[in-house]
């Protein structure tokens, strides 16, 4: 059975988890503690970083490679029917500059030089804004129907709005909002979500 090491609150291992499920992958779930991380783990994958699948003798520790592999096992619903060029757009811009922009957000007090509006501010144009158009148009990213790139961005947006509920809720974005909550609300998300003790060699 493949053995996913995770961390129930990382938005990374949480788009793998929910890849896995979706595909109806069986497996053995080890719940880290990042201060005290499984040898385990770290034989597999030297860099310490959830997520980590394994499977048998494949070894994959990117979240992406896991959604990946998951939805080539199998894809019930077309998830990876998506255009290349959108998908790599929207990955390209939630994991690289809007994720930075999400830990300048979340952890103030790492970036004391940073102007926490303008930190926002740049948070909004970049990902909330582009969202927000495209929602309009459509019930998800890419058109009508939900594809990987929903569920690999969705936790990082959850993250956002989770460090101000109140100031996310306030936002002029419904439709990005109305995005949220689906996912938020929806039982493939509850389903990923169950509390796990520490794993243990």
């Amino acid at each position: 059975m493949p053995i996913l090491y995770s961390y129930r609150r990382c938005p990374y291992a949480m788009r793998a988890r929910m890849a896995l499920k979706y595909a109806g992958i069986q497996l053995e779930h080890r719940e880290i503690e990042l201060r005290n991380k499984p040898q385990s783990m770290l034989l597999s994958s030297p860099k310490g970083t959830v997520p980590v699948l394994c499977v048998d003798d494949l070894i994959l520790d990117q979240s992406l490679d896991i959604m990946r592999w998951a939805l080539g096992k199998s894809d019930p619903d077309g998830w990876g029917a998506v255009d290349a060029d959108i998908s790599q757009a929207w990955i390209e811009k939630n994991d690289g500059p809007f994720k930075m922009l999400l830990d300048q957000y979340k952890y103030p007090n790492r970036y004391p030089d940073l102007n926490q509006e303008t930190v926002f501010s740049a948070a909004i144009d970049l990902m909330f804004k582009p969202m927000e158009a495209a929602l309009q148009s459509n019930q998800y990213l890419s058109g009508d129907q939900m594809t990987w790139i929903d569920v690999a961005i969705f936790p990082f947006i959850r993250q956002f709005a989770m460090v101000n509920p109140q100031r996310f809720n306030e936002l002029p974005f419904t439709s990005v909002k109305q995005w949220v909550n689906q996912h938020i609300e929806s039982e493939l998300f509850h389903s990923v979500m169950h509390k796990y003790p520490a794993w243990i060699d």
